[in-house]
């Protein structure tokens, strides 16, 4: 009989007050063993390799999610939106590169059908825009910003933040400063003065001078400075410092 043997017969004949000391010196030995072994061949296990989550199919049609969503859309919405990307999360696949494995105009569908789940959401305008607008390949990059651009002018006055990120990523990014100044020129057409902060309502200006149209630039500046339509001090302020700025560049370039 082996040790440990003898001492569960020997522990079930005495009851639970056995002492540790009637433990036979063999079945210490042996767990001693068993321990030290179980110690020096856990490093060289190799940690079992995250596998991608599964290929991301097209979404129900809306009228079957407002249906299982019982009365609560935006709950609903919200717990499906931490389904598109918790998989990959968890699977230690987070950040940019993580969401290259997604079909991304299902992706797109799923977002939008998010958005008509809860029209107040910002949260797949923000995953768009800062997770998923992030990965490294343009032509998602670009289905992305297309999705921003054209669910923007529906709520202009809280959505603006993404379309402004939007143009950050044409411009930054993708490198495409035709891009970036059509966005930007959207942008800055929709916004609530009251709501959107004067720096994203000008982008336009900066890609232009970016794209080297620096007397657009000029002229555009001077049209607003006398339209009368800058309430704010401190962006006329800003722009008249700008175009001061722009013409001292053009005069010291002679």
């Amino acid at each position: 009989m082996s040790p440990w043997r003898r001492v569960l017969a020997w522990g079930a004949s005495r009851g639970d007050e056995a002492p540790w000391s009637a433990v036979p010196l063999a079945a210490w030995v042996s767990l001693a063993g068993a321990l030290l072994a179980n110690a020096l061949w856990q490093p060289h296990v190799a940690a079992p390799a995250p596998s991608p989550p599964a290929a991301l199919a097209a979404p129900p049609p809306l009228p079957l999610l407002r249906l299982v969503a019982l009365g609560e859309p935006e709950l609903l919405a919200r717990l499906l939106l931490v389904g598109l990307f918790g998989p990959a999360a968890a699977a230690g696949m987070a950040g940019s590169a993580g969401w290259l494995h997604l079909d991304y105009q299902n992706l797109a569908r799923w977002l939008e059908a998010l958005l008509e789940l809860d029209p107040d959401g910002q949260a797949p305008l923000l995953a768009a825009a800062r997770l998923f607008g992030e990965v490294p390949d343009p032509e998602r990059q670009r289905r992305m910003l297309a999705f921003i651009r054209q669910h923007y002018g529906a709520d202009p006055a809280r959505r603006w933040p993404w379309m402004a990120h939007a143009v950050f990523l044409a411009r930054h990014r993708l490198h495409d400063l035709p891009l970036a100044l059509s966005l930007a020129r959207e942008l800055a057409a929709r916004a609530d003065p009251v709501s959107v902060p004067p720096w994203a309502r000008q982008m336009h200006l900066f890609v232009l001078e970016d794209m080297g149209e620096v007397e657009a630039v000029k002229v555009l500046i001077g049209g607003l400075l006398a339209s009368g339509r800058l309430e704010d001090p401190n962006e006329r302020h800003f722009l008249e410092w700008r175009l001061r700025q722009m013409e001292q560049a053009a005069g010291d370039a002679r």
